[in-house]
């Protein structure tokens, strides 16, 4: 990042804090946050009475793969794809970003490992020069059932971003897909499959999600608990998948799909992880468990934007009119700091970042928020 601004006060703001919101102002030295007080300057940056909000923390989005490859068989080139990606990130006021690389590759991906290659490489080159808005990191999401999982891991684990890995397995049965109606509604429409072919293509998953799956699992993980990786379990359904995660050393339970999973999940010591798409939304796509649900029972942490970078900022907004801003923004900054390690950021307070958010919008509206300004490290990015 380049040189901070010196000093900057922003002032007449409503200052999210871990516990309230408090009218005041907030002065940002060399990058880092020197002072919070409440009521209004005479000088600075003046908020207009809208919200300043941490710098959003997006722990898994493939949203890079759809500016990658916009069209079937169209790879755009990847340093515009990444920069465009970036651009919309924060835009939607995400600071730091990890972005999810598929690893293990099977009939139905469109990209290579190739490309998930190309891609880790053009962001540590955009990060090394200085090219990108927000922050970004790299979570390797691992498809365990897949016969090439481990030597395309080992060949990602060189880059110096790769900070989170998901274990996941979509075979049909289970997890997120143990409704098969489901399942052939999803992957005989995206493959134009017949029926035939349909019931050949499940039995090879299954096929390989037995003979690959638990030997992977315990690989990856192994791995990732000797170079300090975190690691994420992926669309848990059982009690018995939760306890596998609790024994793998798992920190966080991406998208469990039932109640029981993400219950069992958050008394076992794991971060629960739901999508913004279904907050805003107001159920899962898949028909699996309701992120609402889980905040009404106090078991969601952290929330992802999954497929739609805005939706995290808009869910937030949305929470913040039954919980109140403070705890629904701590699930998009502080927890998910926290989970992936990153102490230097992710709340308003002293000697941390100046990752900041504008956003003019009032808690429980329907009508969604504005993003009118985002700052990283005190530097105006968007």
């Amino acid at each position: 990042m380049s040189s901070h601004p010196s000093e900057e006060v922003f002032t007449n703001a409503r200052i999210v804090l871990k516990d309230e919101v408090v009218a005041g102002s907030v002065l940002v030295r060399g990058g880092r946050i020197a002072d919070i007080s409440s009521g209004a300057t005479r000088t600075g940056t003046d908020c207009g009475g809208d919200h300043l909000l941490p710098g959003l923390v997006e722990l898994h989005t493939d949203h890079l793969e759809g500016h990658y490859l916009p069209r079937p068989k169209v790879r755009w080139n990847i340093h515009a794809a990444l920069q465009a990606h970036d651009a919309q990130v924060c835009a939607s006021g995400i600071t730091t970003v990890f972005d999810a690389l598929r690893v293990g590759m099977d009939e139905d991906a469109a990209l290579s490992s190739a490309d998930m290659g190309a891609m880790a490489e053009a962001i540590t080159e955009a990060t090394d020069d200085d090219r990108l808005r927000a922050e970004h990191f790299i979570h390797l999401r691992c498809e365990v059932s897949a016969p090439d999982v481990l030597s395309s891991f080992e060949s990602l684990m060189g880059s110096e971003r790769v900070r989170l890995a998901s274990l996941m397995d979509h075979a049909p049965g289970q997890r997120q897909f143990v409704d098969l109606q489901t399942y052939r509604t999803y992957y005989q429409g995206k493959m134009r499959m017949t029926d035939a072919a349909f019931d050949a293509f499940c039995a090879r998953r299954v096929a390989e999600s037995e003979a690959n799956s638990p030997g992977n699992r315990r690989a990856i993980a192994e791995r990732c608990r000797a170079t300090g990786i975190t690691l994420a379990s992926h669309d848990d359904a059982t009690a018995a998948h939760v306890e596998e995660s609790r024994a793998l050393g798992i920190a966080l339970a991406e998208f469990p799909t039932t109640l029981e999973a993400a219950r069992l999940s958050r008394e076992s010591g794991l971060s629960v992880l739901m999508g913004a798409p279904n907050v805003v939304r107001g159920g899962s796509h898949s028909g699996n468990v309701s992120a609402k649900e889980l905040v009404e029972i106090g078991v969601l942490d952290v929330l992802s934007s999954d497929y739609v970078p805005f939706s995290l900022i808009q869910a937030t907004f949305l929470m913040a009119g039954s919980i109140g801003l403070p705890q629904a923004a701590a699930m998009v900054t502080r927890t998910p700091a926290r989970v992936a390690g990153l102490d230097d950021r992710g709340a308003i307070e002293l000697g941390l970042r100046a990752d900041l958010v504008r956003v003019r919008a009032e808690p429980g509206a329907a009508t969604p928020p504005v993003v009118r300004s985002v700052w990283r490290e005190g530097r105006r990015v968007a």
